[in-house]
């Protein structure tokens, strides 16, 4: 009986281990951390032997392959050994592709993609599509396909689940934009983060689609150096020869296969980040056939996603936003960019080798204070108290969500787009975020 080791027991550990039980494997996980009661029930119920808090090297270099979750770096000890061993490593998403017919409807990018996969997803369910959301956020791809199987799955992909795949196949593959990130995963290489970005298109045919922003400088550079079979579905902000679809005298355009139009003012997400991810939505749900009449409406009543560009509250005149899924320089740029009002921003957390110099002039332009919010701030103090703007230092979101209240004036916004990841104070992004719109939610009711 062929063995699989799954290393990493969380949504996709988990899900994985299922799957491979399921089709007969002889099957054990192993997590370095601590294993939430939620997975051990799930692992339990399906007689899957488990391990937490340690890794045993005699029961994972047993395996005949390895599935791993995006989590873990490739330079973590026991990646080191199953690398030297020669043991094959797959991504949860790899895995589970081999036991579905199922159309895929795959998104990456540095930025937009959770928006941009919740948004397909709530057209397709509008549209009463049988579609199952996966990848980063939503069910584990493996878990639904061995329990609850459906017709189409429309999957958020990062960099890191990319990078273990090699069979997988995409019938749409959408590539919002390819900006730095996560660097400090990629032997500080920007190439080989893009990559692994591009590794998305791999095994498509001419059956399938491929939609991009063609403004993207890097991605207009990297198209030059890949045979891509696939349907090429380009959209970008102005109309340009071969575009799928743009905005021309305010009206959202899509050229093909089917043309759309609506008012731009119609849609539910504005800003310019959030027209690029509106027409990478709509151009993927009009390739599947998606109706004219549902794609109007579900473009116009999208809730927008949680911890990206949430607006919190409103406290003394002064709006708080949450936009702590902007753990990059340029989905901080974004946000500003989006911004109408004077902005005390707080930035901060773990560096993933970013370069602020991308966002020097917005911050210029548009904000009033900063708040650092980092175990270590000496990087942001060295780059942005030059600029002469206000700074307060802070260590908790505690201290943070204090000083923003004494910085911000009325008509001012306060903002949390911090540009890093969150693991230096946080569990994950959305840990801080809800500290964020707790804290602020409290201040409401003094």
């Amino acid at each position: 009986m062929k063995r699989i080791v799954v290393l990493g027991a969380g949504e996709s550990g988990a899900g994985a281990a299922v799957l491979a039980k399921k089709k007969g494997f002889d099957v054990f996980v192993s997590d370095m951390g601590a294993i939430k009661d939620k997975y051990k029930k799930i692992l339990d119920d399906h007689c899957i032997d488990w391990e937490e808090g340690h890794h045993t090297e005699e029961k994972i270099l047993s395996a005949d392959e390895i599935i791993k979750s995006p989590g873990i770096p490739k330079e973590a000890p026991m990646i080191q050994k199953v690398m030297a061993k020669g043991i094959h490593i797959i991504s949860e998403i790899e895995f589970a592709g081999r036991y579905t017919d199922s159309k895929m409807i795959c998104i990456t990018g540095s930025n937009g993609k959770t928006t941009t996969t919740s948004l397909i997803y709530h057209i397709f369910k509008a549209a009463g599509y049988d579609a199952g959301l996966a990848g980063n956020i939503g069910r584990s791809l493996a878990l639904q396909v061995a329990e609850d199987p459906h017709e189409y799955y429309v999957i958020e992909l990062s960099s890191f689940q990319l990078d273990n795949m090699y069979d997988f196949r995409a019938n749409v593959a959408v590539l919002l934009n390819i900006t730095p990130d996560h660097l400090d995963r990629y032997d500080y290489c920007m190439q080989n983060y893009v990559n692994a970005k591009f590794r998305i298109i791999q095994n498509q045919t001419a059956d399938d689609a491929f939609i991009y922003w063609n403004d993207d400088p890097i991605i207009q550079r990297e198209l030059k150096k890949h045979d891509i079979k696939a349907v090429q579905y380009p959209f970008s902000e102005l109309k340009e020869n071969g575009s799928a679809g743009y905005i021309e005298d305010g009206q959202y355009k899509i050229e093909k296969p089917v043309p759309f139009s609506m008012d731009r003012n119609g849609l539910s997400l504005q800003g310019k980040h959030n027209v690029y991810n509106s027409l990478a939505a709509g151009i993927a749900s009009d390739i599947v056939g998606i109706d004219a009449d549902v794609l109007r409406k579900s473009l116009g009543d999208f809730p927008g996603v949680e911890h990206r560009l949430e607006k919190v509250c409103n406290v003394d005149g002064v709006q708080y936003v949450n936009d702590s899924k902007a753990t990059n320089v340029d989905a901080c740029w974004y946000a500003l960019e989006s911004m109408t009002t004077p902005v005390v921003l707080i930035l901060g957390g773990k560096d993933k080798g970013n370069d602020y110099n991308e966002i020097k002039d917005m911050v210029r332009k548009k904000c009033v204070g900063i708040v650092y919010l980092g175990a270590d701030n000496t990087k942001l103090h060295g780059f942005f108290d030059q600029l002469g703007i206000p700074v307060r230092d802070t260590h908790s979101m505690k201290d943070c969500v204090a000083a923003c209240h004494s910085m911000a004036r009325p008509g001012d916004t306060v903002l949390l787009s911090p540009c890093c990841a969150s693991f230096d104070l946080f569990r994950n992004m959305e840990d801080r975020g809800d500290q964020f719109k707790t804290l602020v939610r409290a201040l409401a009711k003094q």
